[in-house]
C-alpha cells in the first residue's frame, strides 16, 4: 500500500483532534452543539464577526453560516450585537455560554499538544510546529 500523502495525514490528525474537542465539549454537558455549529462558533473572533466572514472562512455559503449562527442564537452560545464599524452591519460574538464552550475546547487542545509532544519529543513537536507554521503561509488566506 501506497504512503498517504502530507495532506492526507494533516487531515486524520486533525480530524483527530477535531473529534476530541467536539467529545469533550460534549461531555461539559454542551450536547445541543451540532459539529457544524462547533465549527462555525469556533471561527467566531474575539471582538465579533460577521456572517460572511463566518461562511468563507468555515467555507460554507452564506446562507448555511446564517442558519448556524441563528441556532447557536437561539442556544445562548452567540449574540448579534451591532458593528461599531457600520451601522448597518451586525457582528456575531461569543455569548457567556459560548465563552464556556471555547474554555473547553481550549483546554483539551492544549490536552492534546501535550499528547502530541509525548510522542513526538519537544524537539519533534517543535519542528513540526515550523513545518506547519511554513505551511500556513501560502495555505491559510487569513493571516
Amino acid at each position: 500500500m501506497a504512503e498517504p500523502s502530507a495532506a492526507l495525514l494533516m487531515f486524520i490528525s486533525a480530524r483527530h483532534a477535531e473529534r476530541r474537542v467536539q467529545e469533550a465539549v460534549l461531555a461539559a454537558g454542551h450536547d445541543d452543539l451540532s459539529p457544524a455549529m462547533m465549527r462555525i462558533a469556533g471561527q467566531v473572533a474575539e471582538e465579533g464577526s460577521r456572517v460572511t466572514e463566518l461562511a468563507e472562512r468555515s467555507q460554507i455559503t452564506k446562507q448555511s453560516a446564517s442558519v448556524l449562527v441563528e441556532q447557536l442564537s437561539r442556544a445562548g452560545y452567540v449574540s448579534r450585537v451591532p458593528d461599531p464599524t457600520d451601522a448597518r452591519a451586525k457582528l456575531v460574538v461569543l455569548a457567556e455560554r459560548g465563552r464556556d464552550v471555547q474554555r473547553v475546547a481550549r483546554r483539551e487542545e492544549r490536552a492534546i499538544e501535550r499528547e502530541w509532544t509525548r510522542h513526538l519529543g519537544v524537539g519533534g513537536m517543535a519542528e513540526l510546529r515550523r513545518a506547519l507554521s511554513g505551511l500556513r503561509a501560502i495555505t491559510d488566506p487569513y493571516l
